[in-house]
């Protein structure tokens, strides 16, 4: 029996065999492939910025590609819905995807000729690729699934694409064990990470487009044509009037300013190169914890959808704000005039459970609050054509706080400035999330309140 053929609901005849959860063109199975894609690009990408300087002992390279990465990645973040919608999510995938073997051989370069122009360039180049894959993962991440299940399906991909991170967290580990006092990793850490960015590219060209995806109802993603570049270019200027977006900014300013912090000024500033590693597998882990957590409360804690919105958001608000005391507590410590002494998991005993327990967090945290947010705007829509958009808004914005954050360390900024203005612009994101699901949020899932502000649609 084919789709077109299951009985409507109500319809006498007797019910169909409920379809597989696990056939290709399913919901889950697009998720979990995008959460793979996301596993061998971003994920080793994210292990490879968490060992702080790119893995190198001077962080000067590492911060000026992050910063052209970001930019690059702030314009494309914005445009990438709209070339999604035009490209489809194959083409803009595998393209997005194969700027990231570029940026991991750049770094293999530069452990041999020490010049940073390749690794810049890299970066800016990651940047327009990043933009393009992020503006299709949210898109398909938001719209495929079913709309009472998004918070699941979120973390479902969250937990994929961060085991990304675990693994990718274990090959500077394993290839660097026995270089306890090493400050740059060697060259088969780079190799490794590109033969997994590589594989990604593959796999993003057997993503389906949302015409053929079909959930367990018998109902498709999304029946949309694709879309012209005008008609996009148009669309991605209301976005900038749109009030949900704006009410969204500052948790997606706030989203990945906080990483040059963490990898930069706590995981590199206080830990050697292998406990590096070692930090990573569980930072990236506590991420799968924490997208598991927070998507379960997002889906089944309450029965109306905005309460179980305002209680996530509440969670969130309340775990950050000790996370970022413990932080506060750990960086009056040290400055940048007064580092601390490495840490080595195994020689250091008690002196490193403190600041692990503290970069553990960091992840949990991290984890939690951008699935909200997805959550949120997954909220906010159901075609994959509008919330392409929103994914790249918010992705553009993310990114335009992270070029700063990354200038921000160049600069040698205080380290206690820069954890107080990562605490300062996570708080205050909260309440505007609050109001966002207050005006725009149904109780009924799938459906799009239409009361508040309406100067933009």
């Amino acid at each position: 029996m084919g789709y077109e053929d299951v009985p409507a609901a109500g319809d006498p005849q007797t019910a169909a065999p409920k379809p597989s959860l696990f056939r290709y063109n399913s919901p889950l199975m697009q998720v979990g492939l995008i959460g793979l894609v996301c596993f061998c690009c971003p994920g080793m990408f994210n292990a490879l910025s968490g060992m702080g300087g790119g893995g190198q002992v001077d962080p000067t390279a590492s911060n000026n590609a992050n910063t052209a990465l970001y930019t690059t990645f702030a314009v494309f973040g914005i445009l990438g819905g709209g070339i999604y919608n035009v490209l489809g999510p194959r083409l803009t995938l595998a393209a997005g995807c194969s700027t990231y073997v570029l940026y991991a051989g750049s770094f293999l370069y530069y452990n041999h000729h020490n010049h940073q122009g390749f690794v810049v360039a890299a970066g800016g180049i990651l940047g327009v690729g990043a933009g393009l894959l992020w503006a299709g993962e949210g898109a398909i991440m938001t719209s495929y699934p079913p709309a009472d299940r998004k918070g699941t399906y979120i973390s479902i991909f969250w937990s994929i694409f961060n085991l990304g991170g675990v693994i990718g967290g274990l090959i500077p580990f394993i290839m660097n064990y026995s270089r306890s006092e090493a400050a740059s990793v060697n060259d088969a850490t780079y190799i490794g990470f590109m033969c997994f960015m590589t594989a990604g590219v593959l796999l993003a060209l057997g993503i389906l487009p949302p015409s053929k995806v079909v959930r367990d109802d018998g109902s498709k993603c999304s029946d949309v044509k694709y879309s012209s570049i005008y008609i996009e270019v148009i669309e991605i200027g209301k976005l900038f009037l749109n009030w949900k977006m704006l009410l969204i900014v500052p948790a997606a300013w706030a989203s990945n300013f906080f990483y040059s912090y963490q990898f930069n000024n706590v995981n590199k500033a206080m830990f050697n190169l292998r406990t590096r590693g070692l930090n990573n597998v569980f930072y990236w882990g506590a991420q799968m914890i924490g997208s598991v957590a927070i998507g379960y409360i997002l889906d089944f804690s309450f029965k109306s959808r905005r309460t179980r919105g305002f209680v996530g958001i509440g969670i969130v608000a309340v775990l950050g704000t000790a996370i970022w005391a413990g932080g506060l507590a750990n960086q009056l410590g040290y400055s940048l005039h007064k580092m601390p002494e490495k840490l080595d998991f195994k020689d250091s005993g008690s002196k490193y459970a403190g600041p692990f327990v503290l970069y553990f967090s960091f992840g949990l945290l991290d984890a939690m609050f951008q699935s909200m947010v997805y959550w949120v705007i997954g909220a906010l829509a159901d075609d994959s054509e509008t919330l392409s958009r929103y994914s790249g808004f918010y992705k553009g914005v993310q990114s335009a706080g992270a070029a700063v954050a990354w200038q921000v360390d160049t600069k040698k900024v205080s380290l206690l400035s820069q954890l107080i203005v990562n605490w300062s612009l996570t708080t205050v994101s909260y309440p505007l999330l609050l109001v966002l699901v207050m005006l725009a949020v149904k109780d009924n899932d799938g459906d799009v309140k239409k009361t508040g502000p309406s100067f933009a649609h």
